[in-house]
C-alpha cells in the first residue's frame, strides 16, 4: 500500500485573499506565500497591506498590496483588472468592516441603518469579489474561490441577527468554508487579558477542543482547498471550529 505525500504546491498561482492585513487573513497570506503563491493583500489600510506585504517578501515569495474596499464594486473591478484577474480568491474580509461590530441586541430593536453594514461587508463585499474575478477564472478554465464564513450564519445570533443573516448568506453563494472562534485582533483582549475569566471559560465550554482558535488553524485547510489537491472538493461547507458545531 502506497502513502500519499501531500505536499501543497501554489506556485504560479495568484491569491486575492480580502482582509488580510490582519488576523485570520494575515494568516493566510502567509501560508499561500508559504506554498508558493504570488499573493495580492488586501485591506482597506494600505499601512497594514504594506507591512503584510514586507513579511511575505521576506519569505522569499511575490507580493503586492491591494488597497480597496471590498464593498465598492467599481474598486474591487479595477484592482482584479490591474492585475489582469487571479487565480485564488479568498474571501476573508468580514464583521461590520472599518465600523467594527455595530447595532447589537434583539433584531425587534434593531434599524435598517444596524443591519446594512453586515451586509454591504460581508455579503455584498464577498459577491462583489466574486464577481469580479469569474470572468478570468472561466477563460482560464481554473480557479478557486474560498469564502470564510461564521458558526453564526449555521446556528443563528440572538443578539446579531443581521450579522448571522449575512454570513449566511456568504456561505450560500459559495459552501466553502465555515470558521470557528478565532483569536484575531479584534477577540485578542478577551484571550489575552481575561483568558481564565468566567466569560472566557463559558464560551470554551462550547467547543470540544477546549482552546480557541488560532489563524493557522485555518490557513492550512485553506491552501489546501486553493490547491490541485483540492481539486474534487466542491460545493461543501466546512466547519473549522474547534468542535463547536458540525456539518449534517
Amino acid at each position: 500500500m502506497h502513502g500519499v505525500t501531500l505536499r501543497i504546491d501554489l506556485t504560479g498561482r495568484r491569491a486575492l485573499i480580502t482582509g488580510a492585513g490582519q488576523g485570520v487573513g494575515h494568516g493566510l497570506a502567509l501560508a499561500f506565500a508559504t506554498a508558493g503563491a504570488e499573493v495580492l493583500v488586501n485591506d482597506l489600510r494600505a499601512e497594514r497591506a504594506d507591512a503584510v506585504v514586507d513579511e511575505v517578501l521576506a519569505l522569499g515569495a511575490k507580493a503586492s498590496a491591494a488597497v480597496c474596499d471590498v464593498t465598492d464594486f467599481d474598486a474591487v473591478v479595477k484592482v482584479v483588472d490591474t492585475w489582469g484577474g487571479v487565480d485564488i480568491l479568498v474571501n476573508n474580509a468580514g464583521n461590520a468592516g472599518a465600523e467594527g461590530f455595530t447595532g447589537r441586541g434583539p433584531f425587534a430593536e434593531s434599524q435598517p441603518s444596524d443591519w446594512e453594514p453586515y451586509l454591504r461587508v460581508n455579503l455584498y463585499g464577498a459577491m462583489y469579489c466574486t464577481r469580479a474575478v469569474l470572468p478570468a477564472m472561466i477563460d482560464a478554465k481554473w480557479g478557486r474561490i474560498v469564502t470564510i464564513v461564521s458558526d453564526a450564519g449555521r446556528t443563528g445570533d440572538a443578539n446579531g441577527a443581521a450579522y448571522a443573516a449575512s454570513k449566511a448568506g456568504a456561505a450560500g453563494l459559495t459552501r466553502s468554508i465555515a470558521l470557528g472562534t478565532m483569536r484575531t485582533p479584534m477577540t485578542e483582549p478577551l484571550w489575552a487579558e481575561h483568558a481564565d475569566s468566567p466569560q472566557a471559560k463559558a464560551i470554551l465550554q462550547n467547543y470540544a477542543i477546549r482552546r480557541p482558535g488560532n489563524p493557522d488553524d485555518a490557513a492550512a485547510l485553506v491552501a489546501l482547498l486553493a490547491s490541485d489537491h483540492g481539486s474534487w472538493i466542491t460545493g461543501q461547507t466546512i466547519p473549522v471550529n474547534g468542535g463547536f458545531s458540525f456539518a449534517q
